[in-house]
């Protein structure tokens, strides 16, 4: 039986003894080891069958402390730093040896950030290695905001939840790095595209199609739920799909014909924060509802919007918009 429970204490001692503790983190929760430990950074990927290639976030208290790790900070990741950490902003940042290369996928960068959570903060700064923390399910499920989420996916091999409640952000951090002069952005998240370029001008998002990832997140399909997820006009897909049973995720608005209690709007009062916030927690309800599968349809496409889509559409099995 996984222990649940608020002690940084027991945290610190089982990461320091090389096991997994999951982290609460306002974007979701992760399953934490102390990154420098390959060992243990290696029991994340077993138990997360997440591919090799797929590098890891990691996770600290400080700017000071980042700079221990990395061979430059540059001047814009300082002005990015200063602005949005603590907060859901992973900065790419060329690594020092010390950074195993497990923990990247043996690329020359690594993505750090401070999570803005008081319970993972509190843990953090009282250690002197940073934590590596993918997110706390099976690789390419449904992201967890909850620790019963993680109940749900795991039995053992993790040695602590600590329990920070729900996910104040409830998407993936945005992920960030310099390449060519350029500021790109490698995968959108809980800081807008609006938000970075007030404060540090033009971003590109980067769009190659890509085998290997040059961080997080940036694999063509991810956070999925075991029912298949269609994307499109919803009534449309209703009548398409009337002979099954249906789930729906919708933004704002319930519809006639299908029981409500199959039904879960992210935010009556069309709050693109409140349904960032619910988009996983939906997700991980719906799938355990008795239905076949789960219609969805896009949301207003600006701010929080497009990184809300960016998961629904990488999440979804088949899109008909």
């Amino acid at each position: 039986m996984i222990r649940v429970g608020k002690s940084i204490k027991e945290s610190i001692k089982n990461l320091k003894k090389g096991k997994i503790v999951v982290i609460p983190t306002e974007t979701v929760y992760g399953l934490g080891v102390n990154a420098l430990d390959q060992d243990a950074v290696d029991k994340v990927f077993k138990l997360k069958k997440r591919p090799y290639y797929d590098p890891l976030i990691c996770h600290t208290d400080s700017i000071n402390k980042v700079k221990e790790f990395v061979k430059t900070f540059p001047r814009k990741a300082e002005i990015l730093a200063k602005n949005f950490w603590p907060g859901p902003l992973t900065i790419l940042l060329e690594k020092k040896k010390i950074i195993p290369d497990i923990t990247t996928s043996k690329l020359k960068r690594v993505g750090f950030r401070i999570p803005n959570n008081k319970l993972t903060l509190g843990v953090l700064e009282k250690i002197n290695f940073p934590v590596a923390a993918p997110s706390a399910n099976p690789f390419g499920y449904i992201s967890p905001t909850l620790p019963k989420h993680i109940l749900n996916m795991f039995k053992n091999d993790i040695s602590y939840i600590l329990d920070g409640g729900g996910c104040s952000v409830g998407i993936e951090s945005t992920i960030i790095g310099f390449e060519n002069k350029k500021t790109l952005v490698y995968r959108i998240g809980g800081i807008t595209i609006e938000k970075l370029e007030k404060v540090i001008g033009k971003v590109e998002i980067f769009e190659k199609n890509i085998i290997f990832p040059k961080s997080s997140g940036m694999l063509k399909n991810h956070y999925s739920p075991k029912k298949d997820l269609i994307i499109g006009e919803i009534r449309t897909l209703m009548k398409k799909y009337k002979n099954y049973k249906i789930g729906i995720l919708s933004y704002n608005k319930y519809y006639e014909g299908i029981n409500l209690k199959n039904q879960i709007i992210l935010s009556k009062n069309l709050n693109l924060e409140e349904a960032s916030r619910n988009l996983y927690k939906s997700l991980h309800l719906l799938d355990n509802m008795n239905v076949d599968l789960i219609l969805t349809s896009l949301l207003p496409n600006h701010d929080i919007g497009k990184s809300i889509n960016d998961r629904i559409i990488k999440a979804s099995k088949k899109n008909e918009f």
